[in-house]
């Protein structure tokens, strides 16, 4: 296959290549993956690509019919890839060991889930609910988390490709709602000659703060970046050589940021917990009118205080005079990108699990994915969650060690 300069769908597999190689075991993983369902999610966790990698290390793959058709990947690619075609939900289930999917499950969807089952995927803690973890307890499923995935180096790697896609893209979509056809104030992101440029307020710096910031700094914009941690802060100045403007997040450089503001971009995140609410409701009325809010962390329960979730397909709501979008999945909107950057994740995991044995083996020696799991033979392994819903939980290293 001749691979073209550039050609950005290539882009990330050469860190792949070497898995080519037939691995240490004999392992052969039954991996499905499902169609999702939920409201507007369109990605999904491996490519065709990653497929053909997987096959190659012997490892069984499961499709559902038309599971790629919204990342623009056809079911002929796939099974060309070696995946096999499967016609039901509730069949795909009951044929995997492991279940690979972006969304949360649904309730129907785990009712289709059995004892022993794996399940790798994200947990969107702002919505969660404790019906949610329980049923998932009681069916003795292993789960791991993609907001739990901590490697040795302290990364969370799935959260930090999903954080950069985000952030590059709230700009994008905040320049389409500063504009008239979005009734909004009718500006451009970036000034002219003549004309200085909007303003731009981040509220976090973290990943998405810094990609939302370099999008905003390369359209034009003026850009203040807020946070509590001075670390952070020191961080983004350095890594962005000084061309923001920085300021701790407490009540009063945020009411005077915010009130300047044309777009704020919420970015506060704690990862692997609930986003803090750092923007009042106050502050959000002495916005200029039709100015934009996009609250990137809406999924983890939102930073600012007027936010609501919204959809793809219903994205704003207008509150105080002030447009917010507050879309729970982002990346979905790009979901090919989307796809190619979990898929370049996760597949070294997947491979990683067939290496070491099986599930048990692997949450033995591979700290992410320890780290990454919240269920385990039937016990909540998450402090995080047990202190959030008030549920008893047990330490996952105990549980590996005492094989239960």
């Amino acid at each position: 296959m001749e691979i073209k300069p550039l050609d950005t769908e290539q882009i990330g597999l050469k860190t792949l290549e070497k898995r080519l190689i037939k691995t240490r075991s004999d392992i052969s993983l039954k991996i499905g993956l499902p169609k999702e369902i939920s409201n507007d999610e369109r990605r999904l966790s491996l490519t065709p690509g990653g497929v053909s990698i997987l096959r190659a290390n012997n490892h069984e793959i499961y499709i559902e019919k038309g599971a790629g058709n919204d990342a623009h990947f056809s079911d002929q690619e796939y099974a060309d890839a070696g995946a096999e075609i499967i016609y039901s939900p509730e069949e795909l289930y009951k044929k995997s060991e492991l279940i690979v999917k972006v969304a949360p499950p649904t309730q129907q969807e785990q009712e289709w889930m059995q004892q022993n089952q794996v399940l790798i995927s994200a947990l969107h803690l702002g919505n969660m609910k404790v019906e949610f973890l329980k049923s998932l307890i009681q069916k003795g499923v292993s789960c791991i988390g993609y907001e739990f995935i901590m490697g040795d180096d302290s990364e969370f790697p799935i959260v930090r490709m999903m954080h950069e896609i985000t952030g590059s893209m709230s700009v994008q979509i905040a320049a389409h709602y500063l504009e008239n056809s979005s009734d909004g104030q009718g500006i451009m992101l970036g000034g002219i000659s003549g004309i200085p440029p909007s303003t731009v307020v981040i509220i976090g710096a973290g990943i998405i703060g810094e990609y939302a910031a370099r999008t905003a700094l390369g359209y034009g914009a003026q850009v203040f970046v807020l946070d509590n941690d001075l670390a952070q802060l020191r961080r983004l100045e350095n890594a962005l050589d000084r061309r923001v403007i920085t300021a701790t997040a407490n009540h009063q450089y945020l009411s005077s940021a915010i009130e300047l503001a044309d777009v704020v971009i919420g970015a506060a995140v704690t990862e692997g917990d609930r986003a803090p609410c750092l923007v009042t409701e106050p502050m959000v009325t002495n916005m200029k009118d039709r100015s934009v809010i996009i609250d990137t962390v809406i999924d983890q329960g939102g930073c600012i205080a007027t936010s609501e979730p919204t959809s793809h397909s219903n994205p704003v709501f207008s509150k105080h005079g002030v447009i917010h979008y507050c879309v729970p999945n982002i990346p979905s909107n790009v979901a090919r990108t989307a796809t190619y950057a979990l898929n370049n994740v996760i597949v070294p995991y997947l491979l990683a699990i067939g290496d070491a044995g099986g599930i048990r083996e692997s949450l033995w020696s591979i700290t992410a994915l320890r780290n990454g799991t919240y269920v385990y033979k039937k016990h909540l392994t998450k402090k995080s969650l047990a202190n959030l819903f008030n549920m008893p939980y047990r330490e996952i290293e105990m549980l590996i060690a005492s094989q239960i």
